[in-house]
């Protein structure tokens, strides 16, 4: 490849790696993005909503538990699921989350730890879009720390009842089905509640300076009964709940090399545009060094992503190299959104630009999903073999 041929876009060629398959799922999500989330997603994002109809679009690009086998899910590749999360966050965060918190918490766990009734039940609905799904482990004062959970579920008869709250939830104040969380007598267990379940309410989390176009809510449990099959028969312990926050964090790690590169993007295309002392700012020595910087930055963490990718393509991938990913490329991403910002001078914050809605977005990504602090203690262990936490 000639000088003459580099995609400033794409300065590694990191588009030669990818699969005829891989590049088709991702040029189609972008193209969705580019059309349908874009032109509006500024609006939205201004409004604090998130248009529960798209749910349905994207269920029907497939995007719904499109990593999953069966069930009407499109049984993709995990490096395409990754694609397409980067391609989402592109757009926004807040339908990268949508498609993370149903494919990969909710959906993923019925199918991971569910009974056939329960997949059946639910699972092929949820892959169109017709029913939506939440994950409830979180609380107000149990968040890196599930295990203090205060949610609690006894056994009345047949039936469980649940009383707790769950703090945090995307999707909760739109979901049909919530997967919530809860202490037992026999540890903690996993349970499918219907959100029409008597005793069971969402509140919608109001005044939020991230991921506006994103619902965000509290469950409320309070006497929730529930049938004995509402149980997930397969989730044992926290390591069920743990899974499936392993595979969203994976889409994490490459939804946060599409925030970069929407901001990198940004700032690039306005710096060929904006004059100052007669000729365009991108041709000042401190402007370059800033657009290199952050390219280099989306570059690094592409690869990264990819690599991760292929690994978990080929069963290798570990829990704390996921932590690494998550860790790196959302630090990345969130220095790519200051640098853009920077680039941009007071433009930088109006939503006529993507780049401090996305910075706002990353400031919840980087807590969500494990804490930056939690996944440096997560891959401290890895390293050192002692373990820091208390």
């Amino acid at each position: 490849m000639s000088k003459q041929d580099l995609d400033p876009r794409d300065l590694l060629a990191v588009d030669a790696l990818l699969s005829e398959e891989e590049r088709m799922i991702r040029e189609s999500v972008r193209g969705f993005v580019e059309d349908r989330v874009v032109p509006q997603v500024g609006d939205w994002y201004e409004r604090g909503v998130f248009p529960r109809e798209m749910a349905k679009e994207l269920g029907g690009l497939g995007l719904l538990g499109m990593h999953l086998e069966g069930f009407g899910c499109a049984g993709t590749s995990a490096t395409s699921y990754g694609l397409a999360c980067l391609e989402l966050e592109a757009g926004d965060t807040g339908f990268r989350s949508f498609v993370s918190v149903q494919g990969s918490l909710a959906m993923y766990a019925i199918h991971a730890y569910g009974s056939d009734e329960q997949k059946e039940r639910w699972l092929p609905a949820m892959a169109t879009g017709d029913a939506i799904g939440c994950f409830g482990l979180t609380e107000p004062d149990s968040g890196s720390d599930p295990g203090s959970m205060r949610t609690r579920a006894r056994r009345d008869g047949d039936d469980w009842v649940l009383d707790g709250t769950k703090m945090w939830i995307t999707n909760g104040s739109i979901a049909d089905v919530a997967v919530v969380w809860a202490q037992t007598d026999e540890g903690v267990r996993g349970f499918l509640v219907p959100t029409d379940a008597p005793g069971f309410s969402a509140n919608v989390v109001h005044r939020k300076l991230s991921l506006r176009a994103s619902v965000t809510s509290e469950l409320v449990l309070s006497g929730c009964r529930l049938p004995g099959d509402a149980l997930l028969p397969k989730a044992r312990g926290l390591s069920a709940p743990l899974g499936c926050l392993n595979e969203a964090r994976f889409g994490i790690v490459f939804g946060s090399v599409g925030a970069g590169r929407a901001c990198y993007d940004s700032a690039r295309e306005y710096a060929a545009t904006r004059e100052q002392f007669g000729r365009p700012i991108a041709g000042f020595q401190l402007v370059q060094a800033k657009l290199v910087d952050m390219a280099m930055s989306v570059g690094r963490s592409h690869l990264l992503a990819l690599h991760l990718g292929r690994m978990k393509d080929a069963g290798t991938l570990e829990p704390q190299q996921v932590s690494f990913g998550k860790l790196h490329n959302v630090g990345e991403a969130l220095g790519v959104a200051r640098t853009a910002r920077d680039v941009l001078g007071a433009n930088g914050i109006t939503l006529e630009y993507p780049v401090m809605r996305h910075m706002t977005n990353l400031e919840s990504v980087v807590t969500y999903e494990g804490t930056a602090d939690i996944h440096r203690l997560v891959l401290g262990k890895a390293i050192t073999g002692l373990g820091a936490f208390a």
